[in-house]
């Protein structure tokens, strides 16, 4: 059996609960079979002309290449920043199991 293509998505928001909402709300919704919230960190970015620096937490989703679109589109919904980091990475080995487990999750 062919593996599902596979990505790991990441976001970051500005609480814990609005990460937990997040990733809550992603894996309810089975666009994300799982979601690892770590936090916080410290940013660094350039945003509206200013260096600025903010702790966020960090969420990094699980998902296949086929729920991508649609975890897109959740994030860009329920996020509450204007302009979301949404960036996926593509899972290039791991797991046969978990990899299985991951797609079955995310089936619509």
């Amino acid at each position: 059996m062919e593996m599902p293509a596979c990505l790991a998505v990441l976001t970051t928001t500005d609480t814990a609960d609005g990460a937990e909402v997040l990733a809550r709300g992603a894996v309810a919704a089975r666009v994300a079979a799982c979601a690892q919230i770590s936090g916080p960190v410290t940013s660094v970015y350039r945003w509206e002309g200013a260096v600025r620096t903010a702790s966020e937490w960090r969420i990094q989703f699980k998902t296949t290449e086929a729920r991508y679109p649609a975890l897109q589109a959740y994030l860009l919904d329920a996020h509450g920043y204007d302009t979301p980091e949404i960036i996926a990475t593509p899972i290039v080995a791991g797991s046969p199991d978990y990899l299985r487990w991951l797609d079955e999750e995310t089936a619509s």
